[in-house]
C-alpha cells in the first residue's frame, strides 16, 4: 500500500501525472506543519456519478480537468454528509471562508468515456488548519484515477485577508462521531 492508503502502482509508460502546488509563495501554503494530528482518518463516503456528453472530448473520452470538478464535488459531498448542511451554509454557520486547495495529483490510470457510471471513494484525514483527501475513481471495480487534495480551513483575519484558522472543533467532532458509526 502506498502512503496513501491506495495500492502503490509503479509508473508505466502511457500513464499520465499531473502534479500541481501553489507553492511556498503562497501565504495559504507556509506556516508551520499541522501539529496533533486528528484521527479521523476512517471516515470515507462513495458516490455514483454518470460521465456526461459534456464531460468528453470529440473521440467521446472525459477530458481531464473533469476529474477535478468531480473531487472537488466530491470533498464537498464529504462535509455536507457529516455535518448536514451545504457549503453554501457552512458559510453562514461557520466563521469559514472556504478551503482552498493548496496541493493536488492525479494519476491516470484508464480512460472513462461518456456514458460510464463511475464510482468515486473519497477518504479525509485532518490536521490542525490542513486535511487531507484521497480520491479514488473506478469502473467496474477497477481503478481509473487516482487524486490526493490538500485543502486548508480559511477566515478572515481583522484586515480581511485569508488565512489558514483551525478546523472548528465541532467539525471534527461530527466527524469522529460519523467515522465511529461505520
Amino acid at each position: 500500500m502506498g502512503s496513501n492508503n491506495l495500492p502503490f502502482i509503479p509508473a508505466q509508460s502511457g500513464i499520465q501525472s499531473i502534479f500541481y502546488s501553489i507553492g511556498a509563495g503562497c501565504p495559504l501554503a507556509r506556516g508551520r506543519p499541522d501539529e496533533g494530528i486528528d484521527a479521523v482518518t476512517a471516515f470515507s463516503n462513495t458516490r455514483q456519478v454518470r460521465i456526461e456528453w459534456g464531460d468528453c472530448d470529440p473521440a467521446g473520452i472525459i477530458y481531464y480537468p473533469r476529474y477535478f470538478e468531480i473531487f472537488d464535488a466530491s470533498t464537498t459531498l464529504l462535509f455536507e454528509r457529516v455535518l448536514g448542511m451545504t457549503k453554501f451554509n457552512m458559510f453562514k454557520h461557520f466563521d469559514f471562508d472556504g478551503f482552498p486547495l493548496v496541493r493536488t495529483r492525479a494519476r491516470f490510470l484508464k480512460p472513462t468515456r461518456f456514458g460510464d457510471d463511475v464510482t468515486v471513494k473519497s477518504m479525509i484525514e485532518f490536521g490542525r488548519s490542513s486535511f487531507d483527501v484521497e480520491h479514488q475513481l473506478s469502473l467496474d471495480g477497477d481503478t481509473c484515477v487516482e487524486c490526493s487534495e490538500k485543502r486548508v480551513w480559511v477566515g478572515r483575519d481583522a484586515n480581511g485577508r485569508l488565512n489558514s484558522q483551525p478546523v472548528p472543533e465541532i467539525v471534527l467532532a461530527k466527524f469522529r462521531e460519523a467515522s465511529q458509526r461505520r
